[in-house]
């Protein structure tokens, strides 16, 4: 049975088992002269042991099958032909299995086609087999669940246990797919400064992977020019566009627009929010960059590239603007009206009253909203790898071609080198380096607003 058919099947009997309890617990309940469950708990009760075990069952099962199959296939007569353990052999068997299950129309090797069948009678009697054991635990669950339904049984309490498992699985994924990233980095960088001395990465000025020295990789990865120029168009140029734009926008639509104005306002200011990456990308390529170049040849510089630190960072800003005008505007909104009301009845104007009493309360929230704006920016990918040059240089001027860290993790990984070579492995340093500073970030903006957040009656 194909999985998804099996899936309504468990779930069709997952609702007759919640149906056919929570009857029967409503006419146990009514001769009860007290009871701590009510009918809908007994019935999610026998629900959630119709429905968990046989999903438990199915991946698992999804995991052990393929292996089976492969097994069933590999004990035929036909299979004594395929080559030993090696690429040949995967790729014979991928095509096999693609013939088998219908996925393809035609192999590059006749073998393939020979076991195809193999597969698919394998594949299918595999299938039955997790189908059957699936329902059975389903039918065995309910059953047991089914047995349990008593006036003074306290399926309330279960029923709870469950939901809260499944709260803390669910709060734990975040927590766990960090700690799983976070070790992959490790794992991968600890292999590159085997190679390469992490002095040399962390502080060496020259980045040109593609001249890399066999007898000293270290001198040609020196990640320096990579932090300059993540540091340069994530934190100073974007941010040169966002911090001001971001902060007005938010004193504008908290103090000044009419509710009509903000009603509108605020909405279409946090679309930027959702535009694509890649459409920024676009912009930034098509046509900021070479408007950047020209103003850069009117000005008296015939050799400014539209691959610049200043085009990637304007479209960089102009995403981030939302990150900064929300945070602040939450910020503002929060500080009680009396204490602006206080400042305007001391005859401090509207803009006075922004800057000595409003801003100063909001602060905290404002630098936060900073900080995270900056750990969205040196993280970005697409509209770096789009609009700013691979050519890692340490400069000042905005105008002259700049790479980032980022830009320089997908050039690296989408190359031909091999995979354990100091050149793929850096990708994981820079990788991890990048991680740490974004998580830095982050935690030092939660400890500003930790640290100096007001609280308002």
């Amino acid at each position: 049975m194909k999985p998804l058919a099996l899936l309504f099947v468990v779930a069709g009997l997952a609702l007759i088992g919640w149906l056919t309890a929570r009857a029967r617990a409503d006419r146990f309940l009514r001769a009860a002269t007290r009871s701590s469950s009510l009918p809908g708990h007994h019935g999610w009760y026998v629900a959630l042991w119709t429905l968990v075990p046989p999903l438990l069952f199915l991946a698992f099962w999804a995991t052990v099958a393929p292996a089976l199959v492969t097994d069933a296939v590999l004990a035929t007569p036909a299979a004594a032909a395929l080559p030993p353990q090696g690429f040949a052999r995967a790729t014979i068997l991928s095509e096999a299995r693609a013939l088998g299950a219908g996925r393809a129309y035609g192999a590059f090797h006749p073998l393939a086609a020979t076991l195809a069948p193999a597969y698919a009678a394998a594949q299918s009697r595999y299938d039955w087999i997790g189908t059957a054991l699936a329902i059975l635990l389903a039918f065995a669950g309910g059953a047991f669940a089914f047995t349990r339904i008593r006036p003074d049984y306290r399926a309330r309490t279960q029923v709870e246990r469950a939901v809260m498992l499944a709260l803390l699985v669910a709060s734990l994924i975040a927590i766990l797919t960090t700690l799983g990233i976070f070790v992959s980095l490790v794992v991968e960088s600890w292999r590159f400064f085997r190679i390469v001395p992490v002095t040399d990465f962390l502080f060496g000025t020259n980045w040109s992977p593609q001249v890399i020295r066999s007898s000293d990789p270290g001198a040609t990865l020196g990640a320096v020019p990579l932090f300059w120029g993540t540091f340069f168009i994530g934190a100073v140029i974007a941010m040169i566009v966002a911090i001001p734009f971001g902060l007005m926008s938010a004193i504008y639509l908290t103090q000044y627009a009419r509710p009509t104005v903000r009603k509108w306002m605020k909405p279409i200011l946090e679309i930027l929010a959702g535009v694509p990456t890649v459409v920024y990308g676009y912009f930034a390529a098509l046509t900021v960059g070479p408007a950047i170049r020209d103003l850069a040849v009117m000005l008296g510089m015939p050799f400014a590239s539209s691959e610049s630190a200043r085009a990637a960072g304007w479209v960089m800003g102009v995403m981030i603007i939302p990150f900064v005008s929300s945070m602040a505007d939450d910020s503002i909104a929060a500080v009680p009206q009396s204490m602006r009301d206080g400042s305007l009845a001391m005859g401090a104007t509207t803009s006075e009253t922004i800057a000595k009493v409003l801003l100063p309360a909001a602060l905290p929230g404002v630098v936060a909203g900073v900080l995270l704006a900056v750990s969205r920016a040196i993280g970005e990918t697409m509209i770096v790898v789009m609009a700013a040059s691979g050519a890692a240089s340490i400069t000042l001027n905005p105008f002259e071609s700049a790479t980032t860290v980022t830009k320089q993790i997908v050039d690296l990984l989408t190359g031909e080198a091999a995979f354990d070579s100091a050149k793929t492995l850096a990708a994981f340093a820079l990788g991890l380096t990048l991680f740490v500073v974004t998580l830095l970030l982050n935690i030092v903006a939660l400890s500003v607003v930790k640290t100096y957040r007001e609280a308002y009656e």
